[in-house]
């Protein structure tokens, strides 16, 4: 796994928010403000800026522009490598995803012996989503390891030191608070296993009914004292970027109303992430557009995360997801570990099929990180058939993940045709989020010298910089676009207008890393 996310971090171009999350990871190191990219917690950019540390990036002192121009001038025009500073900033994100495999391992180990540890942790380290998003300088894998470590901590809680055990958990879930606010619908959910894991612990046979009351005063104390160390974790992340929380509410900041604005105006959290909040309530409240199985459509689709989800997971795994579910609920050594396990996934995938963004199965990221825990449920029946049946599917899934390398961020399984379809059925950020600029301009300096090219382009990278020398076919009459069209799968998927009629007129000749089409124009 370190092989494969190091092998992607050191050949993809930035994708489309790297730029922004590094910029700003720069401007906590350097000017200790919180202005640029509120409507994200600062700790994931911290951790980003671990890695920057080493990189020593040149950035102009209190640039003014916007969080998008911040990263392309700390990438593209202060003179700096963008190769080297965006490998370093994805390095301690490749560290953190590795980590939290050891979790997947111990806490499958706990549940099932060594052998349900390692298939759990197979599954882990061979999920092409996982390695994905684990070389990347994002959010997301740590906004779905960190909810993983918080459920594991509580469930060692029932046996062993439940109070350090819950404190420990405390913190990982104010980690996962300090990084996405995605993650705020497991807080309940994790509170509620607190109070079961410590009613566990301290439970005794024959307790009797007068002492009942005061257990479940105490599982609601410590609870609450579970909730308050998550806060100051959350607290600590703002004060380490700025100890004197200066904050200025960004212009035309989204009004909130109803539920949602009660929750915003009560939580007790710094200012700016109450605004962040803001910020993103604001996004779920825009109109965007979604591509799903060939069809182009403008809002979101309940079922969609389900369906990019079936179509970029391995076909072993799925099947392992589907006995490890059937054996947690039929063994019942294991029903007590169920609720931990299947509870906070569920809770935050039914939160996510309600948002407005059909952009990438990267919003449910936290699937395979709980599910490959749950898979390990499977060596529990002790048959000799069923362990065969594990050995086999997880061996699928290891040729169809070692299959996909390099081209991880697009890869779809067997069923759907593999990588190189999956542009077919989906966009974004699960096909084309534009890593591959890079090998873009490798791929005309090798095969197209000298050609004259036409570029659409998504994504954050400069084409210049690499040497693309392009201009854009929608600025100029079609009659004018000769040559070379190279345009990412996602501005395909999208095409209306006069794109689409150039790709009308073009014969596809060429396909860089399954994210960019090379056409050729007569």
């Amino acid at each position: 796994m370190a092989v494969a996310m190091v092998t992607a971090a050191a050949q993809q171009t930035p994708t489309i928010d790297e730029p922004v999350y590094v910029g700003t990871a720069e401007t906590y190191v350097r000017e200790h403000t919180l202005h640029f990219n509120p409507e994200h917690p600062p700790l994931g950019k911290l951790i980003i800026a671990t890695g920057l540390v080493f990189a020593h990036p040149h950035l102009d002192a209190h640039f003014t522009g916007d969080q998008t121009a911040l990263g392309r001038r700390l990438l593209y025009e202060s003179g700096n490598d963008p190769w080297r500073v965006m490998l370093w900033a994805r390095l301690p994100v490749i560290v953190l995803t590795l980590l939290f495999g050891l979790v997947v391992l111990a806490f499958a180990r706990e549940l099932v012996g060594a052998v349900g540890g390692l298939v759990a942790l197979a599954l882990y380290t061979f999920s092409p989503d996982v390695i994905t998003n684990g070389s990347l300088a994002t959010l997301d894998v740590p906004a779905a390891g960190f909810p993983l470590t918080a459920v594991w901590l509580v469930w060692r809680a029932r046996r062993r030191r439940p109070l350090l055990h819950l404190a420990l958990a405390g913190a990982a879930l104010g980690a996962a608070l300090a990084t996405k606010m995605s993650t705020l619908p497991a807080v309940p959910v994790l509170l509620l296993l607190v109070f079961l894991s410590f009613w566990q612990a301290r439970r005794t046979p024959g307790l009797g009914l007068r002492a009942q009351p005061r257990l479940v005063g105490l599982g609601v104390a410590v609870a609450a004292g579970t909730a308050l160390v998550a806060l100051a974790v959350v607290w600590a992340t703002y004060l380490v970027v700025d100890p004197q929380l200066r904050w200025t509410a960004p212009a035309n900041l989204p009004a909130v109303h109803g539920l949602r604005g009660l929750v915003i105006d009560w939580l007790p959290v710094p200012r700016p992430y109450r605004d962040g909040m803001r910020i993103q309530f604001g996004f779920e409240n825009d109109v965007w557009t979604g591509f799903l199985f060939g069809r182009l459509y403008h809002g979101s689709l309940w079922y969609y995360l389900p369906a990019a989800l079936l179509v970029k997971t391995p076909l072993g795994m799925i099947a392992l997801w589907l006995m490890g579910l059937g054996v947690m609920a039929a063994v019942p050594r294991l029903r007590p570990a169920a609720p931990y396990v299947l509870l906070p996934p569920a809770v935050l995938l039914a939160v996510a099929m309600t948002g407005s963004r059909d952009l990438g199965v990267r919003y449910a990221l936290f699937v395979p990180v709980f599910l490959a825990v749950a898979a390990a449920g499977v060596v529990a029946l002790r048959r000799r058939w069923a362990h065969l049946v594990t050995a086999a599917l997880v061996g699928f899934v290891a040729i169809s993940s070692l299959r996909a390398f390099p081209y991880y961020l697009p890869y779809s399984n067997e069923a759907f045709g593999g990588p190189s379809q999956t542009r077919l059925r989906l966009h974004d950020s699960n096909v084309d989020w534009g890593q591959d600029l890079g090998r873009l301009a490798d791929r005309l300096s090798e095969r197209y010298p000298h050609e004259r090219v036409w570029l659409v382009y998504k994504g954050s990278g400069v084409p210049s910089y690499y040497g693309i020398e392009a201009a854009d076919p929608r600025k100029v009459p079609p009659s004018e676009v000769h040559g070379l069209l190279a345009v990412s799968d996602t501005a395909v998927a999208k095409a209306d207008g006069r794109l689409a009629a150039l790709l009308h007129g073009a014969t596809p000749i060429d396909d860089v890393g399954h994210s960019i089409t090379i056409y050729r124009r007569a």
